[in-house]
């Protein structure tokens, strides 16, 4: 524990992704005073903080924070991990309570979310970060240190395709519910467009050429890019290599030619992000705001004909 450990809630504590802001609250040395999820197999807790409260009703959850505040005790920061379509509604909470917010991504499903949220922020002075881990990638941090050095006006040529295998469970979720999760695009390939478009600037064309409930596909041209990308949950579309090895992820990205190798590093980055937060460092809402408008566009686009560039598994 630091020598001056802050409060955190966190909102949605069962997901998959919450046991990376529990470990990295637990690494920064700081608290959880109590947890949020309606489904309550949330034993992982015990890992990090057994000693904290958990609530399986937002409005006990609510009263408890209320209470905390009442008897002098101040939650510092509010972490989200909730399903996409309530990010919005508990980033509202945090500020309420004079809280910071830090949100998994996507933070919120449409652009003009995030003008009403940063005119909250005036409000109340909180600030809402991003959880944008890509970011502080080293192999990233490298490629966009070398895209930053290359000769001006030099435009680069990208292939992405992100295959991560979900089984029949997926569309019954709220992940299957384009109106909860934003669809394939947002779901799992939001993270994606913040890095190209952290690297390689403003989106100056956003082609789609395949949308459906469990892949999409298209063409995106930045200031400094040409970006063929695919991304998919069907286990078909993994590489007969990677499938009959038994893995179900496969995640590639080559630029002019090369092969980004960064298969390695993720794990530790949320609590990278953490420490930057914590050191008033980390990426606000504001720099959400590309890759936000992006997969908004592409979820609400007209796929066009595979005329130009298009992603070589479209054809498959």
């Amino acid at each position: 524990m630091s020598d001056n450990p802050k409060n955190f809630g966190l909102i949605g504590v069962a997901g998959y992704i919450a046991e990376r802001h529990l470990k990295a609250i637990k690494e920064t040395g700081n608290r959880l005073l109590a947890s949020l999820d309606n489904f309550d197999s949330v034993g992982k807790i015990d890992n990090y903080f057994p000693e904290s409260d958990f609530f399986v009703e937002f409005e006990r959850f609510d009263r408890h924070i209320d209470k905390l505040k009442r008897w002098g005790v101040q939650l510092d920061y509010v972490s989200i991990c909730s399903p996409n379509y309530l990010h919005d509604s508990h980033i509202r909470f945090a500020l309420r309570h004079h809280a910071d917010a830090i949100c998994e991504k996507p933070v919120v499903l449409n652009p003009w979310n995030i003008y009403a949220l940063q005119e909250i922020e005036k409000e109340t002075g909180r600030r809402i970060y991003n959880i944008l881990q890509l970011r502080y990638h080293p192999v990233i941090i490298a490629l966009r240190n070398r895209i930053a050095n290359a000769s001006p006006g030099k435009i680069h040529d990208i292939d992405l395709t992100y295959v991560t295998s979900r089984g029949n469970w997926y569309q019954f979720s709220w992940k299957g519910d384009i109106n909860k999760s934003g669809g394939i695009a947002t779901n799992i390939g939001v993270h994606f467009f913040d890095m190209l478009g952290w690297i390689f600037g403003p989106v100056a064309s956003n082609k789609v050429h395949l949308l459906n409930k469990d892949k999409a596909s298209g063409f995106l041209e930045l200031e400094k890019a040409r970006v063929r990308w695919y991304l998919s949950i069907d286990s078909n579309d993994l590489p007969d290599g990677v499938r009959e090895s038994g893995k179900r992820t496969f995640r590639s990205i080559i630029v002019d030619g090369e092969e980004l190798e960064f298969s390695e590093g993720f794990t530790d980055l949320h609590t990278v992000t953490y420490r930057e937060i914590l050191a008033g460092n980390g990426y606000g809402i504001q720099d959400a705001l590309q890759s936000i408008e992006t997969v908004y566009q592409i979820r609400n686009a007209s796929p066009s004909p595979l005329l130009g560039e298009y992603h070589p598994l479209i054809k498959k």
